[in-house]
């Protein structure tokens, strides 16, 4: 018998497992892919994603990958404000990352197994095991087509936002909204680009960052009522939309792509209770929302940490199990939510205010707080301290006279 078993083993079901692991756990990671593996998910790595890989000890793997290191971006606002900005420093760490997930979800699952992990790949999970309201593990098909059952003091599912753990037990959801942008995207060779760029069109928004390999991955996205005239004819509605920005058009049609676009218009925004009777929830199978502030995987990391703790604190027996998981709900909502409503505000694509126009004019030429403006989409500032009326105040009274 497993103290935990984990099923899905990408960015947020390694690290728990890992976590956990680490903390003399005897852990089962379970998914249906081998490693490396693709699939298809926004890849960036925001600051303090970053900055939690390397408290674990994984970001000189990263940086080993050769994938290059984002120290400034470059956001570009319909045209008429452009910013850029520079990390701030946090930990030693001022910069994110872009990685292929070939490359991010093949180093997580090293580090589960180094970890003391046991990793079956190749698990098709077919049922989690019930008694009572309570769940005791799983059953599946193993890589050699064998049927096996496994128990477990509690099953964590970490198998994305359609997660069989989730509707097996019947997860309630809340701040439910439906899709609202759809994306696609592909990587390119011999595209020059200096950091990332970030592109705020009428009813599109282009993201430009580098990764692996010396490539450049491209990102795309429309209101989701679009989706089905976009997939009609992908690669025409991408070229097309980049052609509305000409320079980064040209530098683009100067280099060569190199796989086939990937996307989806299935993007649902929700979260669901992370915990029951003997199982939890973890990254998107617990809170999923539309990527368009690339928030993912630095959520993944944390929820990762903040639920290790808790199953920690609740099988050393410190606390109830349910009331310490009770407690990783309420931390992880507090983490995430404002970005979640940022999130689904930003994917309706409606126009900027004019009040947002002016802050974002009022910004040029103020560096300090342009950095702080993407140290926020970073999770280094806090949006509550950047938004504040105080603090929007000092950057329009700067602007006013002129003052960076």
């Amino acid at each position: 018998m497993y103290d935990v078993i984990v099923v899905g083993a990408r960015c947020a079901g390694s690290p728990t497992a890992m976590l956990l692991a680490r903390k003399g756990y005897r852990v089962l990671l379970v998914d249906k892919t081998t490693f490396p593996s693709d699939t298809v998910s926004a890849h960036y790595i925001q600051q303090s994603g970053v900055v939690q890989l390397k408290r674990w000890g994984l970001l000189d793997k990263l940086v080993d990958s050769g994938c290059p290191p984002i120290q400034r971006a470059t956001f570009n606002f319909f045209g008429s404000v452009v910013l850029t900005a520079w990390g701030l420093s946090v930990e030693g760490v001022a910069e994110g990352y872009g990685p292929r997930r070939t490359v991010i979800d093949k180093i997580l699952v090293d580090a589960a197994v180094e970890a003391g992990v046991e990793l079956r790949e190749g698990f098709v999970l077919q049922e989690v095991c019930m008694d009572g309201d309570r769940v005791t593990g799983i059953r599946g098909r193993t890589s050699s087509r064998s049927t096996v059952t496994e128990k477990a003091r509690i099953v964590i599912g970490s198998d994305g936002k359609n997660s069989l753990v989730a509707r097996s037990v019947r997860a309630p959801e809340y701040n439910t909204i439906p899709s609202l942008g759809c994306y696609y995207y592909s990587y390119w060779s011999g595209v020059p680009m200096e950091g990332a760029e970030l592109y705020t069109l009428d009813n599109r928004i282009v993201v430009a960052c580098p990764t692996n390999d010396n490539l450049l991955s491209i990102f795309i996205g429309w209101p989701n009522r679009e989706f089905h005239k976009v997939r009609t004819d992908i690669e025409g509605n991408f070229l097309a939309t980049l052609d509305l920005i000409p320079e980064l058009a040209e530098r683009v049609r100067s280099g060569k792509r190199e796989e086939p676009y990937y996307g989806t218009g299935h993007v649902p925004n929700f979260f669901r209770k992370p915990y029951g009777n003997g199982w939890a929830l973890v990254g998107d199978a617990g809170c999923h929302k539309d990527p368009i502030l690339a928030q993912g995987m630095k959520d993944a990391f944390l929820s990762a940490e903040l639920l290790a703790n808790a199953i920690d604190i609740g099988l050393s027996g410190r606390k109830p199990l349910n009331e310490a998981l009770a407690e990783y709900e309420r931390q992880r909502n507090e983490a995430i939510m404002p970005q979640y409503k940022r999130a689904c505000e930003r994917a309706t694509f409606e126009p900027a205010s004019p009040e947002a126009m002016r802050l974002l004019a009022a910004l040029q030429g103020n560096q300090r707080e342009i950095d702080r403006f993407w140290a926020v989409e970073a999770g280094t500032v806090p949006i509550q301290d950047f938004y504040s009326p105080e603090n929007i105040q000092r950057i329009m009274g700067a602007a006013a006279v002129g003052v960076g």
